[in-house]
């Protein structure tokens, strides 16, 4: 049985913020989520403003869940634009992939803190807000291109890390997630 066909889910107010963000999250359908910002004004509705926050910070939390149990994990990450994903790596084995096992669908924020107004008892942020679906990386061409995104990121001086960390049985041997992404919005605070 296929799914239904996509239908607004939110107010009129809500739409344009989502109509941009197709540029990031493409396809024939705008997957916002049937709740809605409460406060539309604050909704960072640019597509290049989102990538800007995603590519301006080095870790993003996702929420994890398992028999109703929630679990939080903070991760480095690559953006891949043109697969609309995120990845990450970590260990084979433990908490967070008996609860991506069990449960894929993740919710994820990157923050962006631009610190606490004194005075004001207010924070400056901006946030990009994700929910997405958690896949284990199997084929060692993905696993190795995934890592060089990370690397290239996170790296001032990315080619000696490549050149050591890619090598195909150091590769095989990583955990590599892929988080597709299924909805995205943004919001900003006070900046």
């Amino acid at each position: 049985m296929g799914a239904a066909p996509w239908r607004p889910a939110c107010s009129s107010a809500v739409l344009p913020a989502a109509r941009a963000l197709a540029a990031i999250v493409k396809g024939k359908t705008m997957p916002i989520s049937a709740y809605h910002q409460r406060r539309p004004e604050l909704a960072i509705a640019q597509p290049a403003e989102l990538l800007e926050i995603i590519q301006g910070q080095e870790h993003l939390t996702l929420a994890l869940c398992r028999d109703h149990e929630p679990y939080l994990v903070t991760v480095n990450y690559a953006y891949d634009t043109a697969e609309r994903c995120f990845y990450f790596h970590c260990a084979g084995e433990g908490k967070k992939i008996d609860y991506l096992k069990a449960n894929p669908i993740v919710w994820g924020q990157v923050l962006e803190d631009g610190g606490y107004l004194a005075g004001r008892c207010d924070h400056a942020y901006r946030t990009v807000q994700f929910r997405g679906r958690a896949e284990f990386v199997e084929g060692l061409e993905e696993k190795r291109r995934a890592l060089a995104l990370m690397i290239e990121r996170l790296e001032p001086d990315p080619e000696p890390v490549k050149a050591r960390l890619l090598a195909e049985g150091r590769v095989k041997k990583v955990t590599i997630v892929r988080v597709r992404v299924l909805e995205m919005t943004g919001k900003h605070g006070n900046s």
